[in-house]
């Protein structure tokens, strides 16, 4: 062990003390996990700091989860804990799906005592080599003294540039040992800079283009969320009066009621935004990263684009997916804030005209019913009658996208869902996390009847701890995206989707102490909804829907975005 010279004020504290004092002192206000034999000096040292605020979650997936919903919605970093080996590597999971949607996490697990490691010890694995692709940095704690400054540089590292999560693996031994505790508050990096420079003189090559363009349509991704940068954007799409398109992640960074918003694009974008990208002579993506979904056929993306311009915080992803021609890096907000200072209206009066043909051709649309519940009605009704102020989580499938296509996000950080990865039962715990960083707001969870499964057992806490989060289930009895695709791809060669042998939802709630409603008609389901938002605590509403409704538009894999599937039987 390093000898240090101390002094008589400094106290002498064990490592599970100092963590949890370094967590306080980065101003973290929960965190989610589940104990096992190596982090019990941990464990036994809340005892003794009754300002730690801990929730003891059902699973280390549900650990994880909440606190990346956490961090999306407040925009802090999430803070999870579990032990070594399975308790480990039940993070992963969720680890990669923070990764891929560049989401900050502190990730702190245990390991056996460092005289064991490498010998195959009870509840021992390699979490570093394991999650390093996964993660923005990670650390092995080999000595006590490091820890001050390991916790810090790992909030820093998560929280600066492109965030993501940091890993934190302790020994058992390590959370014991004695040190004269010396708070951490200076952050020196080799080689790590954090958001790159801005380039003035980038911009000012954007600002010309847009001067030249007839047709320029901006992409707004997750990146404008998660920088803050959602008022710039409105302010230089104002102004230069270019309309937008959404990616998944960036709803909400531009508000769903502005006359120049096209909508969602991609896989299931809608046909405006759609036919924009194929028809724009000018692309600006900010802060998203041409992912697939939102290509689909590379070599049929932008056909028409004369110049494709990408504003990021990431060298790496500029030029990584579509060939640019203007690459604009550093952080998206003081690059949009210069971009104010200089920026005019752009010519496109002509432009706009034409999306408005689109968008009054081809809404989005569906075949209402009164004697079903038709799903997007749900969401229609969810979104009036919160008035698109609600914070939204959402599990992965059908489900996911309707929420996309037909709730009115106003807001940024009011859609929480997982993008890159596509987590199946992310959505409730995630809601959780949600709901304890922003407690005075109406939280939402929107979730498949397969997806909900994953992760139920999270409604103990919600009973335990009163967290009101207002779970909806949209139960086909049916894998919905699976069977879409099936039907739409494998000639209706049904395979393994059939869900219903699932529980009663409503039972499985009061199981857990949360209140639980159904509806199976349109009356019901206004009925039981307003119900729910009256209801202090939490909620379980399932809402049956019928098995063959699919999402629409869609572009099949392999096409591009101009070919598109609007509805049934088109």
């Amino acid at each position: 062990m390093t000898n240090e010279t101390t002094t008589p004020s400094e106290e002498h504290i064990t490592g599970s003390e100092v963590l949890l004092r370094g967590l306080l002192q980065e101003g973290v206000e929960c965190v989610f996990g589940y104990p096992g034999g190596n982090v019990l000096y941990i464990y036994d040292a809340m005892v003794h700091q009754p300002e730690f605020k801990h929730i003891l979650t059902r699973h280390e997936q549900g650990a994880i989860h909440a606190a990346d919903g956490y961090a999306r919605s407040t925009g802090k970093v999430g803070v999870c804990l579990a032990t070594s080996g399975p308790g480990a590597t039940n993070l992963v999971t969720g680890i990669a799906t923070a990764y891929m949607d560049s989401v900050p996490l502190v990730i702190i697990t245990g390991n056996v005592s460092t005289a064991v490691m490498g010998t195959d010890a009870f509840q021992e694995a390699d979490i570093i080599s394991i999650t390093m692709p996964i993660t923005k940095h990670n650390y092995m704690v080999r000595n006590v003294h490091d820890l001050p400054r390991i916790i810090h540089e790992a909030f820093f590292i998560a929280n600066t540039g492109r965030k993501g999560p940091v890993v934190i693996d302790i020994p058992k031994d390590v959370t014991h040992q004695r040190m004269a505790y010396r708070p951490a508050e200076t952050v020196r990096l080799r080689g790590y800079h954090g958001a790159p420079e801005p380039n003035p003189a980038e911009m000012d090559a954007l600002l010309q283009a847009i001067a030249e363009a007839r047709k320029p349509v901006i992409i707004a991704g997750g990146g404008v969320v998660y920088s803050n940068s959602s008022q710039e954007l409105i302010k230089f799409v104002h102004t230069t009066r270019i309309p937008v398109a959404t990616t998944l992640l960036g709803l909400g960074g531009f508000p769903s009621d502005d006359e120049l918003r096209l909508g969602m694009l991609g896989h299931h974008g809608v046909y405006a935004a759609n036919m924009a990208v194929q028809n724009a002579d000018l692309l600006i993506s900010i802060g998203s990263r041409f992912d697939d979904r939102v290509t689909m056929k590379l070599d049929g993306f932008a056909p028409h684009a004369k110049r494709i311009a990408h504003i990021d915080i990431d060298p790496a992803e500029i030029g990584k997916n579509v060939k640019t021609d203007l690459a604009c890096t550093g952080d998206i907000r003081n690059l949009l804030a210069y971009a104010n200072t200089k920026a005019q209206a752009a010519q496109t009066d002509t432009w706009l005209e034409q999306l408005q043909e689109y968008k009054v051709q081809h809404p989005l649309r569906y075949t209402d019913s009164d004697t079903v519940i038709k799903p997007q009605y749900v969401l229609e009704m969810i979104s009036e009658t919160t008035q698109g102020n609600a914070i939204i989580t959402t599990d992965v499938g059908q489900h996911q996208m309707w929420t996309a296509q037909f709730y009115r996000f106003k807001h940024p950080r009011s859609l929480i869902t997982s993008g890159g990865l596509g987590t199946m039962g992310f959505g409730f715990p995630a809601a959780i996390g949600v709901q304890v960083g922003n407690p005075d707001r109406l939280v939402v969870s929107i979730n498949g009847d397969g997806g909900m499964q994953m992760c139920a057992q999270e409604m103990a806490i919600c009973a335990i701890h009163q967290i009101p989060v207002k779970i909806v289930v949209l139960n086909n009895q049916v894998l919905g995206m699976v069977k879409q695709q099936q039907e739409l791809m494998y000639e209706r060669r049904y395979s393994q989707i059939d869900l219903s042998g699932s529980p009663d939802f409503v039972k499985l709630a009061e199981a857990y102490g949360v209140k639980g409603l159904r509806a199976t008609n349109k009356e019901e389901a206004a009925k039981v909804w307003l119900e729910a938002l009256q209801t202090t605590g939490p909620v379980l509403v399932e809402f049956v829907i019928p098995a063959n409704e699919n999402v629409y538009p869609m572009v099949l894999a392999g096409t591009p975005l101009d070919q598109m599937i609007l509805g049934d039987g088109e």
